[in-house]
């Protein structure tokens, strides 16, 4: 499942795995993957949108294969959106990009491209969310494969926690789809070379721990700053969802287009957390369609 023809940027002089397809001249499309995921969620959705689109598909700094860049811990509801929000932009700018992008963001991804949206509405052309964080309290992420991952390896007791670990990061993928053949031998393998990375527990808990606590859900405070000022910017705006999402469940679609009343919205029939693999066909012709129909913003000076 990894994707052979990814390379890496230098981006505020450290480096950013990316992947880039489609003509140069077309309208530039930037991919945003979720918490403790990879590029590779993508794939599927790249390749059908790189035949008319510029697309660039990124891992945020602390997942997939990119490192961390090291800056400050962010304080109790202030999460690090920021910081990967940057990252994005600095993606953008290491490959000469200046014209406004749509941001295709899934989970995480979602609330980073909300962030670079009101951050540098300049840059931006147009939003996709997909499951995206911040429009409800819950936030079904599940810490049980990192722990036996912990587990798995330390001295002397590793070996007993081995085959836990591997059974809780293949059930973890599977409960990301409604069905869960799209959880490949691949894709799991590939989780699990993303999670032995040396950065990827400390982004994790880090990067969950900005955005709320177990059990109790995300802080409300800064969903509410994020969306309030997101629907006065009136960025133009797809939100889509998978009826069956355990992740984040619907409810937080309606949440969404109650939100941002200016959006379009699309909630797919026995779909989960990554409509953009599993719906990827009808995704990418929903994105395709939107992108077609707000490209008229203007150029970055």
């Amino acid at each position: 499942m990894s994707a052979a023809d990814a390379t890496y940027l230098d981006v505020d002089g450290a480096p950013v795995r990316v992947r880039v397809s489609g003509p140069a001249s077309g309208p530039p499309v930037l991919l945003l993957h979720g918490i403790g995921r990879s590029l590779e969620d993508w794939q599927p959705a790249h390749d059908l949108l790189a035949r008319d689109h510029r697309v660039i598909s990124m891992d945020l700094p602390g997942f997939g294969l990119t490192r961390r860049v090291k800056a400050r811990p962010a304080r109790p509801g202030h999460p690090r959106l920021a910081a990967f929000a940057r990252a994005a932009i600095g993606v953008l700018d290491a490959l000469d990009e200046r014209r406004p992008a749509y941001l295709l963001g899934n989970s995480l991804g979602g609330a980073v491209a909300m962030t670079v949206a009101v951050a540098h509405p300049e840059r931006v052309a147009g939003l996709v969310l997909l499951s995206s964080a911040g429009f409800g309290r819950e936030a079904n992420v599940s810490v049980l494969p990192m722990t036996y991952a912990v587990l798995a390896a330390a001295p002397v007791v590793g070996k007993r926690f081995r085959p836990r670990a591997r059974r809780a990061g293949v059930q973890v993928n599977r409960d990301l789809f409604f069905d869960p053949s799209h959880a490949t031998e691949e894709m799991i393998r590939h989780a699990g070379t993303v999670g032995r990375q040396p950065d990827f527990r400390a982004t994790f808990i880090g990067t969950a721990l900005s955005l709320g606590v177990p059990l109790l859900g995300t802080y409300p405070g800064w969903r509410r700053r994020l969306l309030t000022a997101l629907a006065e910017a009136r960025v133009p705006t797809l939100v889509v969802w998978g009826d069956t999402d355990t992740v984040l469940p619907a409810r937080h679609f309606h949440a969404a287009m109650a939100a941002l009343p200016h959006a379009r919205g699309h909630l797919f029939p026995e779909t989960g957390h990554l409509p953009q693999i599993e719906r990827a066909g009808e995704l990418t012709a929903l994105a395709a369609e939107f992108i077609r129909t707000t490209s008229d913003r203007r150029p970055v000076a």
